[in-house]
């Protein structure tokens, strides 16, 4: 009984760190419209994770606005229309669509980055990879994403794997995820990987992309960040920022040390 004590409580962390993520009012996908689409040339594309909302990325949206990117999201819809739970493959159908729409709308965007957390980083991987998001895409920075899948998964296909398709992809033995690794990413478009070894929901090890000699691909760990904390801790955002900025050809702001109450 006592050597299945430590693997009990680290399952249990990662439920309770999975399910602190929740934000179940209503109104969590209805955001106010503060981009101005018509003068938009570095927009960025959120895409948020599973079981999780658009209220997520405040405090990252708050950052970037403030380093004048014209920051957007898309509803994903899913389980009561707020939690993500629909497959990747029709979600990231769905981001096609929906970037196209925009562009044709409005014309002079600029090209565009996305930043995923957790499974919203597997959509925009599948959008780049497989639906031609390339032609679109400047930069696509994933956090926390399950690349080789997430073992906790497979407790949510035990729990909600009958209504979210999107368990069984998440799966580390997924066939989904092993087609979505094969091949190369576009060259043009800069694809990073940031990820913890204190992440609670997904392995360091499952969040690592395959570089196989890919020079527009690159994994970044961070210290000491849970899995909802790569969305808020300056330090993050400073991988962040450069991340974005190298994309777009921009001068990489040096990274700036923190006190350990504000990484």
């Amino acid at each position: 009984m006592k050597r299945f004590l430590p693997r009990y409580r680290r399952w249990s962390r990662r439920l309770k760190s999975l399910i602190g993520q929740l934000h179940l009012d209503a109104d969590a996908n209805r955001i106010v419209r503060r981009t101005d689409f018509a003068h938009c040339p570095r927009p960025v594309l959120l895409l948020y994770g599973f079981f999780s909302t658009r209220r997520v990325f405040e405090v990252l949206e708050q950052r970037l606005r403030r380093e004048g990117y014209a920051v957007w999201s898309i509803h994903l819809g899913g389980a009561l229309d707020r939690f993500n739970t629909h497959g990747i493959d029709a979600l990231a159908e769905k981001v096609r669509e929906k970037v196209e729409r925009m562009y044709a709308r409005y014309p002079h965007m600029g090209p565009l980055s996305i930043i995923g957390h957790s499974k919203g980083g597997l959509i925009g991987t599948y959008y780049v990879k497989r639906l031609g998001g390339d032609q679109r895409v400047r930069n696509l920075v994933t956090l926390g994403t399950p690349h080789q899948g997430c073992p906790l998964a497979y407790l949510g296909c035990a729990t909600l794997g009958w209504f979210s398709r999107s368990m069984w992809q998440l799966t580390p033995v997924s066939p989904f995820l092993r087609q979505l690794s094969t091949g190369a990413f576009p060259r043009n478009v800069r694809v990073s990987s940031l990820y913890s070894r204190t992440d609670e929901v997904t392995p360091w090890t499952s969040a690592r992309l395959k570089v196989d000699g890919q020079p527009n691909v690159f994994n970044h760990e961070l210290p000491d960040a849970g899995h909802g904390e790569l969305l808020t801790r300056k330090s993050v955002y400073q991988v962040i920022r450069r991340e974005l900025a190298a994309g777009y050809g921009e001068h990489a702001p040096a990274l700036r040390a923190l006190p350990p109450s504000a990484s």
